[in-house]
């Protein structure tokens, strides 16, 4: 990642936790339907008053968004007796900011050494480790902040929202958006009727372009692993292959089908959020390969277009879902004035009564198109409460202030958005229209995609919830 995105990132982490440093504001938990007046609004308590002061969290990945995870919680009362990252070279900030922790290479050890020291984990590590770090730390009765995608199967995510369910644990994907304002003004126009039935949702990323490599193959030979790195641990449950420099470790495992998820693993829980949060699709019946670049034996294709098909929910009438990336981006709607763009990221709501434009990763800025719409319209009437924090919901739940549900991108939430997107990688293995079964979690006409709704573990890393 280069400077100035990563820079960008650590503001936008750290302006989260500005909160912790002072009473806020924000409506009741729970949100209020259309017509159904708001409850009353309360204070929540600062984050640091000393009787907050005693949640234990360990570490497990300490580098790049490992690093962010450390940063943003210097403010929110916590300790921190241990830390995992399989590279001894990444663990300088956990090192920094708490000297007296112990580290450890291997998670499965921190747990078996450690687990009664702690009492939640916060988890940045490949894709590929999710699902397993995840499961012992809800076997242990551990609160568990889980960067996203939450898993990297469809099977995983769907385990671990019944895990979360089953081992009565807090938890949340490292979705930063979804505390933000902008799916909720969304909410707001569509639950107003604003903008009519939604028949058309359209989701870009200017991902991977730039940030990893994609539609390569396997370099030959291999490379003296590191004395700070174990590559037996790094491979975790994945097929063991020989080490390369800079080919895998550290961020750019993404694009390999065993480590990563590719772009629409790593950016979709970003810019579909919106998506999920104001339409509750509920499962797809269909998943498509609209477009896509070569298919390499073990990198997701440079540029992709993948199809959802979504049915009748209640009230609300079936939809598409459209997603690009690569550089991709879909044609500029006729409500979009002439003197406007698309932007780089973002999505597209086609309405029947208005459309809706959202730029960036995060859908932090939702704009009713076209602008005598927007005016006619004006701002929403709010109907749900605003955020703390993303990370300030998940510490207020681990530490019993809040509900283990209170946190917005709990598993419940994260867990059916995670597998429904990792369902569009299936297509591109597949080249093909995949009908889906959601109940059943198998699909219909192509029995042999089923092979990749779940994968093989390698012996030692396969847990069950």
């Amino acid at each position: 990642m280069n400077r100035s995105k990563r820079t960008t990132r650590r503001t936008f982490i750290k302006s989260a936790a500005a909160v912790a440093g002072a009473a806020v504001v924000v409506s009741m938990p729970g949100c209020a339907g259309p017509g159904v007046r708001r409850k009353p609004r309360y204070v929540i308590p600062s984050l640091t008053s000393p009787r907050l002061e005693k949640l234990r969290v360990a570490f497990i990945g300490t580098g790049g968004m490992g690093a962010s995870h450390l940063e943003s919680t210097q403010h929110l009362g916590i300790t921190c007796p241990c830390y995992c990252d399989v590279d001894t070279a990444r663990m300088q900030k956990a090192a920094e900011l708490y000297p007296d922790a112990r580290p450890y290479q291997d998670y499965r050890q921190m747990f078996d050494k450690e687990h009664k020291n702690f009492d939640a984990v916060m988890i940045a590590i490949p894709d590929h480790h999710h699902y397993p770090a995840t499961v012992i730390a809800m076997q242990h009765g551990k609160h568990v902040y889980t960067q996203k995608p939450l898993a990297h199967t469809p099977w995983e995510a769907r385990k671990l929202a019944e895990g979360a369910v089953k081992y009565k644990v807090a938890t949340q994907m490292g979705n930063q958006g979804h505390a933000m304002e902008g799916w909720r003004q969304v909410y707001e126009w569509y639950h107003a009727g604003s903008l009519g039935q939604i028949k058309e949702v359209h989701v870009w990323t200017n991902r991977p372009s730039g940030w990893w490599p994609q539609g390569i193959d396997r370099p030959e030979g291999e490379d003296p692993v590191p004395a700070n790195l174990d590559w037996d641990v790094w491979l975790g449950p994945a097929p063991v292959r020989p080490f390369k420099n800079g080919v895998y470790h550290p961020f750019v495992w993404r694009g390999w089908w065993d480590f990563g998820c590719g772009a629409l693993g790593d950016m979709a829980c970003h810019t579909m959020d919106t998506l999920f949060a104001v339409l509750d699709p509920g499962y797809p019946t269909a998943v498509e390969p609209v477009a896509m670049t070569p298919m390499h034996k073990e990198t997701f294709p440079n540029v992709t277009v993948i199809k959802w098909e979504f049915p009748r929910r209640g009230t609300r009438p079936g939809f598409t879902a459209y997603w690009y990336d690569g550089g991709l981006r879909p044609p500029a709607p006729a409500a979009l004035e002439l003197d406007r763009s698309v932007p780089e990221t973002g999505m597209i709501f086609i309405g029947t009564k208005a459309s809706l434009l959202v730029t960036g990763d995060y859908g932090e800025r939702p704009r009713v198109i076209p602008d005598a719409k927007r005016r006619e319209i004006g701002q929403p009437k709010q109907l749900l409460e605003r955020s703390p924090g993303h990370i300030e919901e998940w510490i207020m739940a681990a530490r019993g202030e809040k509900p283990i549900d209170f946190p917005k991108s709990n598993f419940a939430y994260a867990g059916p958005m995670t597998e429904t997107i990792l369902l569009g990688n299936i297509a591109l293995r597949m080249g093909r229209r995949l009908e889906w079964d959601g109940e059943k979690m198998r699909f219909t006409n192509v029995p042999e995609a089923n092979a990749f709704v779940t994968k093989q573990y390698r012996d030692g890393w396969k847990f069950e919830i």
